[in-house]
């Protein structure tokens, strides 16, 4: 995939990968599908990743990208850490209402999410 196509921002924090959203709308299924797959590429290829994705530019997320982001936890979860961070208060609710807030762990910024890997 080109990186002109990529629907993500990555980037290296010590050893913590960064991902951050191009699109302040996470709602189309062809995008979503892009976003999985790329996020995907990195948890096989570091299956130790320490992946901090950041919700910093997101306003709006479909129900599609929540189970992306389920899919990508448990694809994580063996060996790798993901952490969630900077969401607005608006899609938190729906983290909360879906019970999500309990699965992932979720922090107020990107700072706050980096310190939190063991």
């Amino acid at each position: 995939m080109a990186a002109s196509d990529s629907r993500l921002r990555i980037r290296k924090d010590s050893n913590v990968t960064i991902v951050e959203f191009v699109d302040r709308n996470i709602l189309d299924e062809a995008n979503i599908q892009m976003i999985g797959d790329e996020i995907t590429g990195l948890i096989e290829s570091n299956p130790a990743l320490r992946l901090l994705i950041s919700f910093a530019n997101v306003d709006h997320l479909s129900s599609a990208a929540l189970g992306t982001l389920i899919t990508i936890n448990n694809k994580l979860r063996p060996k790798g850490q993901l952490r969630l961070a900077n969401i607005d208060p608006q899609i938190y609710e729906v983290f909360v209402i879906t019970r999500l807030n309990n699965i992932f762990k979720i922090h107020s910024t990107t700072d706050d999410a980096i310190k939190s890997f063991s």
